[in-house]
């Protein structure tokens, strides 16, 4: 008797975007909050609209990936189907 064939063993990527985004995600803004909130009561208003700035910065280059990500998959079948 033949075994069965291997169905979808492959790793489900959009389950851990999806859980980066809805549990990680929020947890590390709460923290860069509760920093920048430290800091600003100490006076370091610079330190903390460049860290601010930075955060920024590092939030559109995640929104940038996910974006590549999801524009990449569409490219892909769009040419390769």
């Amino acid at each position: 008797m033949a075994a069965p064939a291997p169905t979808g063993t492959g790793i489900n990527t959009q389950a851990i975007v999806t859980f980066f985004a809805s549990k990680i995600a929020p947890i590390l803004l709460a923290v860069l909050g509760v920093i920048f909130i430290g800091r600003a009561g100490r006076g370091e208003i610079s330190k903390v609209l460049t860290s601010s700035a930075i955060a920024i910065v590092g939030l559109a280059f995640i929104a940038g990936a996910a974006t590549l990500f999801f524009v990449g998959d569409y490219l892909i079948k769009l040419f390769f189907t």
